[in-house]
């Protein structure tokens, strides 16, 4: 590729550069590009001269931790396709392919392509959208690849990671960077949003969604889901997708828990408009009326115009769950999320008319 920023700039203009774009249905792949350089183009030494850089050996370049992820999980991830798109995705229990809800939309079947290029076909047995993950069987006569394990551990701002997946159906190819956020909160397919997200600034491009972002060891620390611009992209956490994954495998369905109300973070104007002195927790500004929360949790009772915008006041300030603190509304998704299921009882924590209290509720399941 004679000019990388140029080639670069192309693909991003190719696959749109709004964040948060769907990465699936690119079936385009960029025109080939040759970079040898003729013998007699070669400089030549020069007695007397110090060398600037020296170019690494194959030796060397081998020893790279990069190239060492590389080759212990490539085998592994595979393009997914179905009648309208195509992403990534990769082998992460035995049988079974990882993938994005989006890659597969309705499809109930899909045509996976290996490393090596084998094909084989594959029947997608569940998917959830609101966290965007689905799970493919393959048939008998698919290539044996070694499942992938979910990382164990939370991801870390700073930890260096690796992309790998077919953008623009260049399989296999490999992208590195860092985790430059964690707990992010991002689209899914439904309008809802998924909690606990990992953000990276390792390039995803499309064909890049149901891939696996993995740490130096080959561990998956996130299913890529999304990405734009040249340094923003996001996956579904590994500890989310450890709950949901085998809930697919198993009853092609995952249920998530609901609590039914709708929160909103709080400024110093709107802490005030709800007679506080500084913010802390979040605001209930609704409560579904045939949630879990119904009767037990109070919403808003009056319309404001606070900071520019119309919200309603007077509900109650939910400041923990459980005894766990509650600063936004990322904490209680990730919470919800993370650590219960429908069916639960928890403890919440309000401020209501500038009087703690606590409530108990028992958990239903997300309305489809």
């Amino acid at each position: 590729m004679a000019d990388p920023t140029t080639t670069r700039r192309r693909l991003l203009e190719l696959g749109g550069t709004a964040i948060l774009a769907a990465i699936a249905g690119c079936n385009t792949a960029p025109p080939r590009t040759g970079t040898g350089t003729p013998d007699s183009a070669t400089p030549t030494e020069t007695p007397g001269a110090e060398t600037a850089t020296e170019t690494p050996t194959a030796t060397e370049t081998a020893t790279s931790p990069y190239t060492r992820v590389y080759r212990q999980v490539s085998d592994s991830v595979v393009l997914v396709r179905t009648d309208t798109g195509q992403g990534s995705g990769f082998v992460a229990r035995s049988s079974y392919v990882v993938t994005n809800a989006h890659v597969v939309d309705d499809a109930s079947t899909a045509e996976i392509r290996f490393s090596g290029g084998r094909w084989s076909r594959g029947e997608i047995v569940g998917t959830d959208p609101h966290s965007d993950l689905a799970v493919i069987a393959l048939a008998e006569s698919a290539p044996n690849a070694e499942a992938l394990s979910f990382a164990e551990e939370p991801a870390v701002v700073g930890q260096e990671v690796v992309a790998i997946g077919n953008p623009f159906d260049l399989d296999g190819s490999v992208t590195a960077g860092i985790v430059s956020g964690i707990d992010r909160w991002i689209p899914a397919p439904t309008g809802s949003r998924i909690p606990d997200a990992i953000q990276t600034d390792a390039a995803v491009n499309p064909g890049n969604s149901g891939g696996p972002l993995v740490s130096l060891d080959g561990q998956v620390v996130a299913v890529i889901s999304s990405g734009g611009g040249e340094n923003i992209a996001f996956g579904i956490s590994a500890a989310l997708a450890r709950r949901v994954v085998p809930a697919l495998v198993e009853d092609g369905r995952f249920e998530h828990p609901y609590v039914g109300v709708t929160l909103l973070g709080l400024t110093p104007d709107l802490a005030r408009a709800n007679g506080m002195a500084t913010p802390r927790g979040v605001l209930v500004t609704a409560v579904d009326a045939d949630g879990p929360a119904a009767g037990v949790v109070r919403g808003g009772t009056e319309i404001r115009v606070v900071d520019g915008r119309r919200v309603r006041v007077g509900g109650d300030v939910l400041l923990a769950i459980d005894g766990e603190r509650i600063q936004t509304t990322e904490d209680l998704g990730s919470y919800l999320a993370l650590r219960t299921r429908p069916g639960d009882t928890v403890e919440l924590t309000l401020l209501r008319d500038g009087t703690e209290l606590t409530v108990e509720v028992e958990l239903g399941a997300r309305p489809v």
